[in-house]
């Protein structure tokens, strides 16, 4: 993918790759798998996701180095076709981080238990 984030570990990569993404939804290159994912919407971009989220399940089961490295690549698919469904509704980084500074120091039950009942 050009405009690929630098690997630098002084560099947000997860900022830097939203940013990308946002690029690709406001100036979609046609040779772009980004677009092609923007072009199917959610059901195509929430179709990856179950694919790479069953992929990083099977990945966490397997065993030793080679188990690991493997999760580590599932995983980053999943962050990716992730942020590509954020960018898609036109939801920022940023917003997620707040969303998740808020439950920060919350014990997880506490916090579902004061969720509205659907």
């Amino acid at each position: 993918m050009s405009g690929e984030p630098n690997a630098n570990p002084s560099v947000n990569v997860l900022a830097a790759l939203m940013a990308v993404i946002e690029d690709r939804r406001a100036n979609p290159p046609e040779k772009s798998y980004t677009t092609k994912l923007f072009q199917g919407g959610v059901p195509k971009i929430g179709e990856k996701i179950m694919e790479e989220a069953a992929e990083v399940v099977e990945a966490a089961g397997e065993e030793g180095e080679e188990g690991r490295q493997h999760l580590i690549y599932e995983a980053g698919d999943l962050i990716y076709h992730l942020l590509v469904m954020l960018g898609h509704r036109e939801i920022s980084l940023a917003e997620v981080e707040a969303e998740l500074g808020r439950r920060f120091g919350v014990s997880g039950i506490d916090e579902k238990a004061a969720r509205d009942p659907k």
